[in-house]
């Protein structure tokens, strides 16, 4: 299991401060640099996306992307290869620098934002939003807004796709990243999306970790 205590540490002091969303920043510095590392990174697309969309692929041509906080990119650089014209932003400038490093050949528009604040151009443009494991790191206050943001993004007939740890609504929250529950999902559906699928199932680290993995569909206004 990966060590979170460097992160658990730096989301602890710049949540105290009013800046929730700064400690990403530092901690991708500090890997950079080679003084930290990163917990989420494998460098590998995510499994539960991968198995997701081998029984579930649909036809990408023509059609765009949007991933949600993409870390250092392999997440973007799968949905790109399966022909969707694609763009991935992260919070923190300095992953998405080490993402054009590592992909110095990608078709994939990197790009640093805010997902709180994030460019108005998006807004309902994407025909397959994908979001892992960000909602998770977010305090509490900000996961309706957070949600809000995402769902914007998907536009007519397109498709959410989520993936997120998993809790009962009497489990305690626990240590950052924070699970979500069933209820807190349910929200994407309060926001005009219609749900295809939410499973729950144990994933394939050390030890598994429950999660969540769901579907979402824009309908048509008309």
């Amino acid at each position: 299991m990966a060590d979170r205590t460097r992160a658990r540490q730096l989301a602890a002091e710049f949540i105290a401060k009013g800046d929730p969303v700064g400690w990403f920043e530092q901690l991708y510095r500090e890997a950079d640099e080679g003084k930290g590392s990163v917990p989420w990174v494998d460098r590998r697309p995510n499994p539960s996306l991968v198995t997701w969309w081998a029984s579930n692929k649909f036809s990408a041509a023509g059609k765009t992307a949007l991933v949600v906080g993409c870390g250092l990119g392999d997440d973007s650089e799968q949905v790109a290869e399966w022909g969707f014209d694609t763009t991935a932003f992260d919070v923190a400038p300095t992953a998405v620098e080490s993402c054009r490093r590592r992909f110095p050949e990608t078709r994939v528009r990197y790009v640093a934002a805010d997902l709180l604040r994030p460019p108005t151009e998006w807004l309902r443009k994407f025909d397959f939003v994908m979001e892992a494991n960000t909602l998770q790191v977010l305090p509490q206050e900000l996961r309706k807004p957070a949600m809000r943001r995402v769902a914007d993004f998907v536009a007519e007939n397109g498709r959410l796709f989520v993936i997120a740890r998993a809790r009962n609504e009497e489990d305690p929250r626990g240590e950052m990243p924070w699970p979500l529950t069933r209820r807190e999902l349910n929200g994407f559906q309060e926001l005009g999306l219609r749900q295809i699928l939410c499973e729950e199932y144990d994933d394939q680290e050390t030890p598994p970790v429950r999660r969540f993995r769901a579907l979402y569909l824009r309908p048509c206004d008309g």
